[in-house]
């Protein structure tokens, strides 16, 4: 195995570790989502032409987006076993208790690979068929939330729908 797929595998290893047992909104296994949004990465990274380390390490923080936010992980621990890029870009999607919404994606925007994987993640969440699982209010409630932060990130939906 070269330093490429351990990369990837490890943060794949960890997040179905640390998200063993969590469900989402509509009950399925939460793991399911960092994997769609790793896929997502890749397919961003791709479509804009990112190295292949970059694209690496965009995968790999997508795998570990939700991590430090939901589950006992840290960023620390994240340090001891990540390049410096993968940690900035998870940290860089990790919501802070109290900050505003505003703040959050100005921390999102200032790093590159934190943008894919914001971008990555936020396709998942406003993917059709998963909001059809979700009932009426929630979906409105959801539905607004996300087109503000697309428009907080700097993505017009036009352009997401696209991926």
């Amino acid at each position: 195995m070269n330093g490429t797929e351990d990369l990837i595998t490890r943060a794949e290893a960890i997040a179905r570790t640390a998200h063993t047992g969590q469900v989402d909104k509509a009950g399925q296994d939460y793991i399911d989502h960092p994997r769609r949004v790793a896929a997502n990465a890749a397919a961003i990274a791709e479509e804009q032409g990112l190295d292949s380390a970059d694209a690496e390490s965009a995968i790999a923080a997508a795998w570990l987006h939700d991590v430090v936010e939901d589950t006992s992980v840290s960023a620390d621990d994240l340090r001891r076993e990540f390049p410096t890029e993968v940690v900035a870009a998870v940290d860089a999607v990790t919501k802070r208790s109290g900050e505003a919404v505003e703040d959050y994606f100005a921390r999102v925007r200032s790093d590159r690979l934190a943008v894919i994987v914001k971008t990555a993640d936020l396709a998942d969440n406003t993917d059709p068929v998963r909001q059809a699982a979700l009932d009426d209010a929630t979906r409105v409630r959801l539905a607004e939330k996300y087109r503000r932060a697309y428009e907080l990130l700097g993505v017009d939906l036009l352009e997401a729908d696209a991926d």
